[in-house]
């Protein structure tokens, strides 16, 4: 048993280069951390964009007219909107696979690959939707 620890000596510290390009994880494993991206993503800088726009927007009638007709016409703040509409579909539709999956629901091998992907097809679907209709 010693010598088998001593064969596979394993790094104690890993580099970002060895967990974005060296550590492969499956399907699941990758939907799981969109999902925490995606949370951490909607509750700092994009709740706190949107309530910027919402209180310049109800403060005045010229307030509204500028984030409407100048602010969001910006393609930088389309492709904010985008990456807010992407975090909360994924973010959604992850935290349901998520609660079928904390009621022992699709916890097979097999099940649990098809509902990742169905989680990916999907929010990747409904942002495409509501991205087309917000560009």
């Amino acid at each position: 048993m010693a010598n088998a620890a001593l064969k596979r000596r394993r790094p104690k510290y890993l580099s970002l280069a060895a967990l974005v390009f060296q550590i492969r994880l499956p399907l699941p494993g990758k939907v799981s951390i969109l999902h925490r991206i995606s949370g951490a993503l909607l509750v700092f800088p994009l709740a706190a964009w949107l309530l910027y726009l919402l209180d310049q927007s109800l403060a005045s009638e010229e307030g509204f007219n500028h984030v409407k007709d100048h602010y969001l016409q910006a393609p930088l703040a389309k492709a904010g909107l985008l990456v807010f509409i992407w975090a909360y579909c994924h973010h959604f539709c992850a935290g349901i696979r998520f609660l079928l999956l904390d009621i022992n629901q699709g916890i097979e091998l097999q099940a649990a690959r098809r509902s990742a992907a169905l989680v990916l097809a999907v929010s990747l679907a409904l942002t495409a939707y509501f991205g087309y209709r917000v560009w």
